[in-house]
């Protein structure tokens, strides 16, 4: 079995005092994660570079009421609920393994701002109309438009985690952002001199 990633010594920095739930998050994760499917045997040397920080990251980008659709292990949106416990955060999960697993940790962790939805994106009712929107690894931007984009109110965001691709995915996806009235469409590069490891994001204003 391979070993879990030295803590690096910028997640004291990224998390402040919030660090101690982040570790205890984190190293659950890596006694479970691969067991209950929620990661992949070859994470734990890169846990917390390649999933934790690289949530942790966008933390200062959030405020008001997010959803994290595709929730999955709680990257990023149990990352980010830690970080920012003056965020309200709804974490949206169709798989009832990986629901009984978000609510676990937001339990033991004593997350006060997180509520938890077993839904598919398409199922969460339009009338719910967060502030932002948030995905990461879930799927290409022209398909996760269609998921994100309607359930953000009139003037919100949405702030998508994404790859090396992600001004190719923009291009690919203009008919959806025609579609969905986005706009101020571009690239975040974050933690450029922080993280080993660049994060990506996508944002767009949303209008109604």
């Amino acid at each position: 079995m391979s070993e879990l990633e030295v803590e690096p010594t910028v997640a004291v920095e990224l998390f402040g005092d919030r660090i101690d739930v982040a570790r205890a998050f984190t190293g659950a994760l890596a006694r479970e994660g691969e067991e209950r499917g929620l990661i992949g045997p070859l994470e734990l040397p890169r846990l917390w570079t390649r999933h934790i920080l690289n949530s942790v990251i966008a933390a200062p980008l959030f405020h008001g009421s997010v959803a994290d659709i595709g929730s999955g292990a709680g990257l990023p949106g149990i990352v980010l609920a830690i970080a920012r416990p003056d965020v309200q955060w709804t974490l949206v999960e169709p798989m009832e393994r990986r629901v009984t697993w978000l609510t676990e940790q937001v339990d033991a962790l004593e997350l006060t701002n997180v509520d938890i939805l077993r839904a598919r994106a398409e199922d969460v009712p339009h009338t719910a109309a967060f502030d932002m929107v948030t995905a990461r690894a879930v799927s290409a931007l022209r398909t996760l438009l269609p998921l994100t984009a309607p359930l953000v109110r009139d003037g919100g965001e949405v702030t998508l985690f994404k790859g090396m691709n992600a001004a190719n995915e923009i291009d690919a996806a203009q008919k959806q952002i025609k579609k969905y009235r986005l706009s101020d469409v571009r690239v975040e590069v974050l933690g450029e001199g922080v993280l080993p490891e660049i994060t990506r994001v996508v944002r767009a204003v949303v209008r109604g």
